[in-house]
């Protein structure tokens, strides 16, 4: 007797030891797997996603999860695959696998899901299923980038555990946003963005005091619109990020702008394209204004300013500041040099499509921290040797990583560059330089990526390029260069030849035969199209191992 019982002992521990580690093999329920062969059979699936939806055990398929102890199905994921492959002048191969077609409602079955991602798919004029507010246990639902149209189910409220909702950047979803989205109150993430909404935004949204992350409008020409006298937000305790952009009457509420700035865990705020301008400034008292410290990230662009006070306003309002966007306005002239100082800790200034001159960027000059500044498409007409040491008469030549001073007017020819002894990116591409690069021009000693493409250079490379043994990107296609392509190589065959990974010299006048490159171990990308290269490529003529265009 007391053997047996030990035997009985041992079945059930041995049983319950492959259910904890996963060696009991899962069949999956039955009914479940049946609604998931349904769901199948409605989708239309071109790149055969769901291609491993065959086998008995259901559990194993693609995209789905299971629990180890019971087999319920808790988790469908099966986002669409967007991937877009970048190469480092900015050229990019983009590939979009999906599914489309209906979401059955045999889905219902699966009443122990936590998880559901369906992003990034192909479900055009397909509303989103009111079916969806009987799955009562879900936790995540992700419905982003596919495509729904019509309006968000109001059955969407029954979600009571649901903490991530994001239903953005669908586009056709349209209507008013369902009050009823305020039920939710453990949503932590809620992002209806990109959608063509129309109306006020709810109130009842203020219900979700757990809401740590909050995306709203950021659609050219939005129709929504805010309470102005509503006091909805500062309920929102919780709250990181705040992306109120597109909001159409918001240059109008000051009022909601005081409440925000009080939010004490906010870390990033954008308000692009509300129509903020320098009158909406100068309606605050920066005496009794002042942004939580804890915001790190201010996004301002696509409004209206036209004045150097917006600096000084963030100045006053909030010195902690990591990220500043005030592009796609009208500003002009330059700031006191208070902003610099103020601003110490400020890494990333966006600057791009205002009216700067190039003598404005001395403004700038005492920014200590700062890493990265595009100043694109702004009217700077001045000598580019002159710009340049205007900027760097300050502490930020030795902390600046990026600069972008592409599509201005800027004039002369490049001069040396070695005292922005840290940045690792320069572009000046579009512009009216001119002229030889001179010889002994120096290149910063950490530069990664220098892009002059679309000026009118004559000449060649100088030796002093193939010296910067960082170097990965060299981009002087759309120029006059007429140098013989060997002498080109032969001076950047100092070490960059070893660092060297993509190289455009196209569109130029360049003259002569393609020279043995094998020096060029890492190189993987060469244009040398639309030039004058002439002649046999001599035999024996080696091209680098890892060179794929």
């Amino acid at each position: 007797m007391k053997n047996r019982k030990v035997i009985i002992f041992m079945f059930v521990l041995s049983v319950v030891l492959h259910v904890a580690y996963g060696q009991h093999h899962i069949r999956g329920i039955a009914k479940e797997r049946e609604a998931l062969l349904q769901f199948k059979a409605a989708i239309v699936d071109h790149y055969d996603m769901l291609s491993s939806w065959t086998t008995p055990d259901c559990c194993q398929w693609e995209g789905i999860r299971c629990t180890n102890l019971t087999a319920h199905i808790i988790s469908l994921h099966l986002p669409g695959q967007y991937s877009e492959s970048l190469f480092l002048g900015g050229h990019s191969v983009v590939s979009w696998r999906y599914i489309s077609g209906e979401i059955h409602k045999s889905l219902m079955e699966l009443r122990h899901l936590q998880y559901f991602n369906l992003s990034f798919n192909d479900f055009r004029d397909t509303n989103i299923p009111e079916f969806l507010g009987s799955l009562t246990n879900l936790r995540y639902l992700d419905l982003s980038s596919s495509y729904f149209s019509g309006q968000i189910p109001t059955q969407i409220s029954s979600l009571s555990h649901l903490k991530y909702l994001n239903l953005a950047h669908n586009y056709y979803l349209n209507g008013s946003i369902p009050p009823q989205l305020g039920n939710l109150s453990r949503l932590e993430y809620l992002d209806l963005s990109g959608n063509s909404f129309e109306g006020y935004i709810p109130s009842q949204l203020g219900n979700l005091s757990n809401l740590h992350q909050l995306y709203l409008g950021r659609r050219y020409h939005s129709a929504l619109k805010i309470v102005t006298s509503d006091q909805w937000l500062s309920n929102l305790n919780s709250l990181t990020h705040l992306y109120l952009d597109s909001i159409s009457n918001f240059n109008s509420s000051p009022s909601c702008l005081r409440t925000i700035a009080k939010l004490p865990k906010l870390r990033e705020l954008s308000l692009s394209e509300c129509g903020l301008s320098d009158h909406f400034l100068l309606s605050f008292n920066p005496s009794n204004f002042n942004f939580s410290t804890s915001l790190s990230v201010l996004h301002l662009s696509s409004n209206s300013f036209t004045q150097p006070m917006v600096f000084q306003w963030v100045s006053n309002t909030t010195s902690n500041l990591v990220e500043l966007d005030l592009s796609w306005n009208l500003l002009e002239g330059s700031t006191s040099n208070h902003f610099g100082l103020a601003m110490n800790s400020l890494e990333h200034l966006d600057l791009s499509y205002n009216v700067f001159k190039g003598e404005d960027l001395k403004s700038f000059m005492n920014i200590c921290t700062l890493h990265s500044l595009y100043m694109d498409r702004n009217n700077m007409t001045e000598d580019l040797s002159l710009i340049l040491h205007n900027f760097s008469s300050g502490c930020v030549r030795y902390s600046l990583q990026k600069l972008s001073l592409v599509s201005n007017h800027i004039r002369g020819s490049v001069p040396d560059l070695s005292v922005f002894s840290n940045l690792n990116i320069l572009d000046l591409s579009n512009n009216l330089l001119s002229g030889k690069i001179p010889e002994g021009t120096r290149l910063p000693s950490h530069l990664e990526q220098l892009l002059i493409k679309s000026n009118s250079l004559e000449g060649g490379v100088p030796k002093s390029f193939g010296s910067t043994c960082t170097l990965e990107l060299l981009d002087l296609s759309d120029n006059k260069l007429s140098e013989d392509l060997a002498v080109m190589f032969n001076h950047l065959s100092g070490c960059s030849r070893y660092s060297l990974q993509e190289l455009s010299l196209a569109y130029n006048q360049i003259r002569g035969s393609i020279p043995d490159l094998s020096a060029f171990s890492n190189l993987k990308t060469l244009y040398l199209y639309d030039n004058q290269l002439s002649g046999k490529i001599p035999e024996g003529t080696r091209l680098p191992s890892h060179l794929s265009c």
